[in-house]
C-alpha cells in the first residue's frame, strides 16, 4: 500500500510542477481604448515620431502622431523617454516545433520522405512552448513557422506568439512551400577515400531536372481531372495560382541564379532563404524582384578569401542594390537563437546601414516578404496593434528592456520561465 501511495505522490508532484512552469494564460481580448504617450515611435518604414501618441482599440491602431496634435483616449500609459516599435517578425523559424532536442516525441520540424509539400507545420505548432514564450520579452511577437528536411520540406505558416492553440495563433495559414535547392558543389566522402574538400556536384543538373519534372507533373495534375487524388500535388495549387510563395533555401551564386530562372520558367513567385552569396548576384535579384531572407548575421565567413565582416555588411550591400531584404536566424540552436533577432539588425546597423533601415529588416521588409504587410510590420492606422514599448534602443541588448507588449491590442505578460529563474537566483546571490 505504501508503494502505491508513493507512486501517487510522485505523479501529483510531476503534474503540478509541470503546471507551475507552463506558459501563462494568453492575454484577454482588448476591452477598452488605450493610448501610449510620450515615447519615440519607430514606425518601421524608416520614419520616426518624437514624443508620439499611439491610440488603439479593438486590436487595431486608431490614431498615431505627435502628442501635440494627437489627443489621447481611454486608458493612458505614460512612456515618456521610452521607445515604441512594431512587433519584430522572425521568418524561417522552427519555434514551437521542437521543445527538447534529445526527446524525439517533441521534435516535429521534419517528416520522413523527401517530397512533402502537403505537410503543414501549423498543425504541429505548440503554443505552450517555453521557447516561444522566451522570445516575447525581446520584442519578437510574430514568426513564420517553417518545416525542415527533404527536398520539399512542407508548408509554413505565420503565427502570433500569444495564443491558446494553433488555430488562435494563425495570422496567415500556409503562406508558402519550402524547397531545399541542390548544391552545385558537394563535399568529398572521406570515408570512401575521396578528398575532403568541395568539388563540383556532377549530379546537379539531374537534380534540377527532377525538381522541374515534379512541378511539371503537379501542374498537369492540377489542370486535369485530379484522379486519383494526389495530396502533395493538391498542396501545390497555391503556387500555380500565385497565392503562395516558393521559399527556396539556397546559398551559392549559381544556385540562386538557377532558382531565379526556375521561378520565371514556371511563373512562380520565389523568395531566396539563406542566400549566403546573394550579394554577388544583387543586380539580378533586383531586376527580377526576388526578395532575400538573409542567413544569420552572427556567423563567420565560410570562404578563405572573404572579408571577416562580410556577414555583418551583406544586408547593407543588398539593400543599397535595391533588393528587398529580411533577416532570419536559422542554424545551430536556432529556436534558442530566435530571441537574438533584434541584435542581428543591430549588428547590421553597426556596420553601415542606417538604424531605421536596419529595423525594417525585421519589421516592414519581412512583413512584405511574408505577405502580411496589410496587418503588420509598421505602426500605421488600421493595422494590428502589435507592438511593444522598450526602455531604450531595442536593437541593442543593453536597451532592449520591454515594459509593455501588445498583440492585436492584448497586453501580454512578459514573465517567462527564465525570468522566474532569474528572480529566484538574484535573491539567492544577493543574500536576500
Amino acid at each position: 500500500m505504501k508503494k502505491y501511495i508513493h507512486i501517487y505522490i510522485v505523479c501529483l508532484t510531476v503534474i503540478f510542477s509541470t503546471f507551475s512552469y507552463a506558459q501563462q494564460t494568453p492575454a484577454p481580448k482588448q476591452s477598452q481604448t488605450i493610448s501610449v504617450v510620450g515615447a519615440t515611435a519607430h514606425i518601421g518604414n524608416g520614419f520616426i515620431i518624437e514624443d508620439a501618441t499611439i491610440v488603439f482599440e479593438n486590436g487595431k491602431i486608431k490614431n498615431i502622431g505627435a502628442s501635440g496634435t494627437t489627443p489621447s483616449e481611454g486608458k493612458v500609459i505614460n512612456a515618456k523617454g521610452k521607445h515604441i516599435y512594431p512587433g519584430f517578425i522572425a521568418p524561417n523559424s522552427t519555434l514551437g516545433l521542437v521543445e527538447v532536442d534529445a526527446v524525439r516525441a517533441t521534435r516535429d520540424q521534419n517528416e520522413t520522405g523527401s517530397f512533402n509539400p502537403h505537410i503543414r507545420s501549423l498543425i504541429a505548432y505548440n503554443t505552450e512552448s517555453k521557447v516561444v514564450e522566451s522570445c516575447r520579452p525581446n520584442g519578437i511577437l510574430v514568426a513564420q513557422i517553417t518545416p525542415r528536411g527533404g527536398n520539399v520540406s512542407g508548408t509554413s505558416s505565420v503565427v502570433q506568439l500569444d495564443a491558446w492553440n494553433w488555430e488562435d495563433a494563425a495570422v496567415k495559414a500556409d503562406d508558402g512551400i519550402h524547397i531545399n535547392w541542390p548544391n552545385n558543389f558537394s563535399r568529398g566522402r572521406w570515408w570512401l577515400g575521396e578528398p575532403r574538400g568541395m568539388r563540383p556536384n556532377n549530379n546537379y543538373a539531374k537534380q534540377i531536372q527532377k525538381i522541374q519534372d515534379v512541378f511539371h507533373d503537379a501542374k498537369g495534375y492540377l489542370n486535369g481531372k485530379r484522379s486519383p487524388k494526389h495530396l502533395p500535388y493538391e498542396a501545390m495549387d497555391g503556387l500555380t495560382k500565385g497565392t503562395q510563395t516558393l521559399y527556396v533555401h539556397v546559398d551559392t551564386e549559381k544556385g540562386i541564379l538557377d532558382a531565379i530562372d526556375f521561378g520565371k520558367k514556371n511563373s512562380i513567385k520565389i523568395v531566396i532563404v539563406g542566400g549566403y552569396q546573394a550579394h554577388k548576384v544583387a543586380t539580378t535579384l533586383r531586376q527580377n524582384e526576388v526578395a532575400v531572407l538573409l542567413h544569420r548575421t552572427h556567423s563567420v565567413p565560410e570562404m578563405d578569401d572573404e572579408d571577416y565582416d562580410m556577414s555583418y555588411k551583406k544586408a547593407k550591400i543588398l539593400t543599397d542594390a535595391g533588393v528587398l531584404v529580411g533577416l532570419e536566424n536559422s542554424g545551430q540552436m536556432e529556436r534558442m537563437n530566435t530571441r537574438n533577432l533584434p541584435f542581428l539588425a543591430g549588428t547590421v546597423a553597426a556596420h553601415g546601414l542606417d538604424k531605421e533601415k536596419a529595423l525594417q529588416l525585421i519589421t516592414s521588409n519581412t512583413a512584405k516578404i511574408l505577405g502580411i504587410d496589410n496587418r503588420l510590420g509598421t505602426l500605421e492606422v488600421g493595422k494590428d496593434a502589435t507592438f511593444f514599448v522598450s526602455e531604450g534602443d531595442a536593437l541593442d541588448m543593453r536597451g532592449n528592456i520591454l515594459t509593455h507588449a501588445f498583440i492585436e491590442g492584448r497586453e501580454l505578460s512578459l514573465e517567462t520561465h527564465q525570468t522566474k529563474l532569474w528572480k529566484r537566483y538574484m535573491k539567492k546571490y544577493n543574500g536576500k
